[in-house]
């Protein structure tokens, strides 16, 4: 076993040898030079961080990476950045204020800038490389992280070649330009996703700075009291920076399964030779929302029935899917069963005309169009649906989902009729059947009544009553006869159809 004795002069030999290959031939006081007059305020800089700033924003309009690129190249920011670094790592106040000044300042002008020109700008459209800064991750951590050595390196060695790729890489202009943008239009998921990426770049780039220029002689005045200190400084912060980066990439990897399981779900649902024409897919939504097209050679009753147990036992959340099941034969070809997609999506957004719209949800509902209630600012339409011999609530429900599969840029609010009757619910291993529930609240909502919970015990009473109020209906609890169950309460008159919600 070695001991600490024994490791000692290794330790130190390693030292002497690191101090005499690697420190000895860096020209401390020429780097800090060349730091002193790139990292501070000056007319350059200001006229450099106006035309890189303005690069930037038409590069992420027009969503050209060349034009980006660009803007990078520039990286007016990156200096006052590295001398911020080394001013933490000699611990050189003066120089940490000059530093930040020019990045606080440069920073103002470049918001301001992009901010104006974007309110100006006829084009506000959200752009694939916009859209690309507003959701930074702990990958993004970890690229300004590994970019920072190598421009931390090339900086200290000479090695200005290097640099280049490293401008590219940290990307300071392009996030600090969508910061601007989410400003202007007035998006705060946009304007905190870029600010959030900028300063991810900006302080690991700082930090890291400080880091390697302390490992290659920088600040060698400063006690091992400094040298933790600059320690604890260096990973607090980035362990700060990598709970919200941590937790977006928890997210999108969680909505890369949810889009995998689904895809599986729908295929394996469909005999051999089914296809996948068109699938939408909301993680983010609450249910999940699944809303697809299959192209089949055999209809599959109560599909989405099935999908629906599937995916709520593999997501373990709720669902909303929709599927439309387009019948083919074997001999259709793969061009017809196209054009039978593309004729699909033609009819859907037809319906978005008011009156067609109207007409189509007055078919489904089984009412006259004149029944139909138009919601034009909201973009809804309800109606109360006609009694339907042997349709129960959930049919009805059914009837509503067709209804919106169908109608684009409408929204479609079906009421069930007044004498319908609740769903049973069942509790089994002490677990509320889910479905039931969502399909009460929805039948609560829609009729605009309450619902009451009888029978069983005080405390399953009091749990359903609960989940059915947390899936957006009404209901109270009741009294203790006979098995559980759900019953309308009683009112004084008919209610009024669907309800706003």
């Amino acid at each position: 076993m070695t001991t600490p004795a024994a490791e000692a002069p290794a330790r130190n030999k390693f030292q002497r040898w690191w101090r005499m290959s690697a420190i000895s031939q860096i020209d401390h006081d020429a780097v800090l030079r060349e730091l002193v007059e790139e990292s501070g305020w000056s007319a350059r800089y200001a006229f450099l961080i106006v035309i890189a700033a303005g690069i930037a924003l038409l590069g992420l309009l027009m969503s050209s990476v060349a034009v980006l690129i660009g803007a990078m190249l520039l990286s007016p920011l990156m200096m006052p950045i590295m001398g911020l670094g080394f001013g933490i790592a000699t611990l050189d106040f003066r120089e940490i204020r000059r530093s930040a000044t020019a990045l606080l300042m440069g920073c103002a002008i470049a918001i301001a800038l992009t901010t104006i020109l974007s309110t100006m700008s006829p084009i506000q459209t959200i752009t694939p490389e916009i859209a690309a800064r507003t959701q930074p991750t702990l990958f993004d951590l970890l690229v300004a992280l590994l970019s920072a050595m190598a421009g931390s390196y090339a900086l200290i060695r000479g090695r200005g070649g290097a640099a280049v790729g490293v401008a590219i890489a940290t990307a300071l202009m392009p996030p600090l330009t969508v910061v601007g943008f989410g400003l202007a239009i007035g998006n705060w998921t946009v304007f905190s996703g870029a600010l959030l990426l900028f300063l991810t770049n900006a302080v690991t780039i700082a930090l890291t700075a400080a880091l390697i220029a302390r490992l290659y002689g920088f600040g060698s005045h400063l006690s091992p009291h400094h040298t933790g200190w600059q320690l604890i400084l260096f990973f607090a912060a980035l362990g700060i920076l990598a709970i919200p980066l941590g937790a977006a990439l928890k997210r999108i990897a969680y909505e890369a399964v949810v889009q995998r399981q689904t895809r599986d779900v729908l295929q394996a649902r469909f005999p051999a030779g089914a296809r996948l024409s068109q699938v939408e897919i909301d993680p983010g939504a609450d249910p999940v929302r699944v809303r697809a097209v299959m192209l089949t050679p055999k209809i599959a009753p109560n599909a989405d029935g099935a999908i629906f147990g599937d995916l709520t036992a593999r997501l373990h959340r709720p669902v909303d899917v929709h599927v439309d099941q387009l019948l083919i034969t074997p001999e259709t070809s793969g061009a017809e069963a196209l054009q039978i997609a593309k004729s699909s999506e033609t009819s859907a957004s037809n319906a978005g005309n008011r009156e067609r719209a109207a007409a189509a949800l007055a078919l489904v509902a089984g009412v006259e169009p004149a029944a139909i209630r138009i919601d034009e600012k909201a973009k809804r339409l309800s109606a109360t649906a006609a009694a339907l011999p042997g349709l129960g609530l959930a049919g009805y429900r059914a009837l509503e989902g067709r209804a919106n599969g169908a109608l684009q840029g409408w929204t479609a609010m079906l009421a069930p009729p007044a004498d319908v009757t609740p769903p049973d619910i069942a509790i089994r291993d002490g677990v509320i059947d889910d479905a039931a529930l969502g399909l009460a609240g929805w039948g609560s909502q829609r009729l605009n009544r309450t619902i009451e919970v009888l029978g069983g015990t005080a405390g399953q009473r009091e749990a359903v009553a609960e989940g059915i109020v947390a899936r957006g209906g009404r209901a109270e609890p009741g009294d203790a006869r006979g098995s559980l169950r759900l019953e309308w309460q009683a009112v004084n008159a008919a209610p009024e159809g669907t309800s706003a919600g």
